[in-house]
């Protein structure tokens, strides 16, 4: 992690003042090091993210789909992103029918949403870490965009204020999942995705497909191809061979996507 420390230099040489210069480095340095803390403190919050209340699903959605419907459209980016998230939660079909209920229901003109932010606080999101995760699966779907509005981000800035999220915080966040974004959009983002669509085809469903049927689809396939289900016919080494090689794919393939989608 290092851009704080780019950053604050070029800043501070911008004043053509060498100890201003020094001041930035260090500043960026102090910045850059609670960029990493802060990203591997939520790799480490994967293993509860599923893990969260009704509540704090229900004010995540309604605010997402108040800040996507601000500046008067939905876009196809952010739904899929919403998508996403929802997958990441492990929500079953109900579950997710209910989060795009949510969505709509922040969509509406008036939706009091720092209300809403002020009664999370009070009952589903009262740690910190809970209340960062919040404003972290958030900006996921509000970055989906190529950039933001002035209105948008005072809205998000509000709610911030509202959850206790300072702005030193909220800028470690944004420039996380920018970085995040970044990444996807690189050679080695891409491929990085042709691996993940590779898991999603060796288990024969879809990207938009529920972490059930995911488990699933697994099951089945192992249950198929697994050497064991086909010793009682006599296969020739040919065969067997086949079925290990699909069998060590399709176990592959699982474990990507069950770390991917945080999948118990």
């Amino acid at each position: 992690m290092y851009w704080g420390k780019i950053i604050g230099t070029l800043i501070g040489l911008a004043t053509r003042n060498p100890w201003a210069a020094m001041a930035g480095f260090v500043l960026g340095h102090q910045f850059d090091r609670g960029f990493a803390d802060r990203y591997r403190k939520f790799e480490k919050q994967g293993a509860s993210i599923s893990r969260v209340s009704e509540g704090f699903v229900m004010a995540l959605f309604q605010t997402m789909g108040h800040l996507a419907k601000i500046d008067g459209r939905v876009s196809e980016d952010e739904i899929r992103s919403a998508r996403m998230v929802m997958h990441r939660l492990s929500l079953n079909p109900a579950e997710v029918r209910r989060a795009i209920g949510w969505f709509d229901d922040g969509k509406e003109p008036g939706f009091p949403v720092i209300q809403r932010m002020r009664e999370l606080r009070r009952v589903s999101a009262r740690s910190a870490s809970d209340r960062l995760m919040f404003v972290r699966l958030l900006l996921e779907v509000v970055l989906a965009k190529q950039s933001l509005k002035k209105e948008e981000r005072a809205l998000i800035w509000k709610i911030c204020t509202e959850l206790e999220i300072g702005r030193v915080e909220f800028a470690q966040l944004e420039a996380m999942i920018r970085a995040q974004k970044g990444f996807k959009r690189s050679p080695a983002g891409d491929a990085d995705a042709t691996r993940v669509r590779h898991a999603y085809e060796a288990l024969g469903v879809s990207p938009e497909a529920s972490n059930d049927e995911v488990k699933k689809a697994y099951r089945r396939l192992m249950n198929i191809s697994h050497p064991d289900k086909i010793s009682g016919t006599n296969p020739g080494p040919e065969v067997i061979a086949e079925a290990e090689r699909r069998t060590r794919e399709v176990r592959s393939a699982y474990e990507m996507l069950k770390a991917r989608r945080s999948i118990r």
